[in-house]
């Protein structure tokens, strides 16, 4: 039986703020190696002939470009924060490319956010495809694209219900505070898991690096890279404290299974 290739594109491994962030002169913002160069948290799955996204943050349309992405058939939502949400209009590009819509997935917290701020984009279609078309589908259960298994995460981002997802044996875990004891069994045997890293520091909502760690350990994921990372995060001083199987993320590193 022929088996569907799956490639994985990190577009964006950065936090909300990005970086080099706004008026920071510090050793990441002033670097000139590209791995410091980090747009805001978001893949590209290429499943098959499907094209899947997992989050639309603000840096879409530049992510987009540099990937050379042309295809976008659905979206698989984390949480509506502005940097996992709010490039959501630039998926009219692609809605224009194929003349039809693009399917968002997510929970009932996420797509009831998308229902109120962007309303606009759930309508039929205008002749000319002037905006997004956009299908919303609440998900709860795994399901399959092109024969390979999507399974949500729930996940804790601070007081917010939020969603990894794991698509064959690879997961992409961002924004996230706590992994509730009833999601563990999801993310058994695991070959690669991408895994929120924040800041040395602790921080109310997310892991900051010391629990990444440890939860990069719990896991036992066969490879761990770190995302959601901010500019205190410097790629070669964080690669230098990873242990083996845990290594630092970049915009456009690319996986293929």
């Amino acid at each position: 039986m022929m088996m569907t290739s799956v490639q994985w594109t990190v577009l964006g491994c950065g936090s909300s703020g990005g970086s080099p962030a706004i008026g920071c002169d510090c050793d990441t913002c002033r670097s000139d190696d590209a791995r410091n160069r980090r747009t805001r948290c978001s893949a590209y799955v290429r499943i098959g002939d499907s094209g899947v996204l997992i989050d639309t943050g603000p840096d879409l349309r530049q992510q987009a470009l540099r990937e050379g992405i042309r295809r976008v058939d659905a979206v698989l939502y984390t949480h509506p924060h502005a940097d996992h949400l709010n490039g959501i209009d630039d998926l009219r590009a692609f809605c224009y490319v194929k003349q039809g819509p693009v399917l968002l997935y997510g929970n009932d917290f996420t797509l009831d956010n998308i229902r109120r701020r962007f309303d606009y984009a759930l309508a039929p279609p205008s002749p000319v495809w002037d905006k997004p078309v956009l299908h919303t589908e609440l998900v709860t259960q795994p399901f399959m694209i092109n024969g390979v298994s999507v399974t949500p995460i729930p996940l804790r981002h601070g007081g917010w219900p939020c969603l990894g997802w794991r698509i064959g044996d690879c997961a992409w875990l961002t924004d996230l505070s706590d992994i509730p004891d009833s999601s563990l069994p999801l993310l058994q045997d695991l070959d690669t898991l991408f895994l929120d890293c924040l800041r040395p520091q602790p921080y109310p909502s997310h892991l900051h690096l010391a629990a990444s760690l440890d939860w990069a350990q719990r896991l036992a994921a066969k490879q761990t890279f770190l995302i959601h990372m901010t500019h205190q995060l410097e790629y070669h001083a964080l690669s230098a404290q990873c242990p083996p199987g845990v290594a630092v993320a970049y915009d456009g590193l690319q996986l293929t299974f």
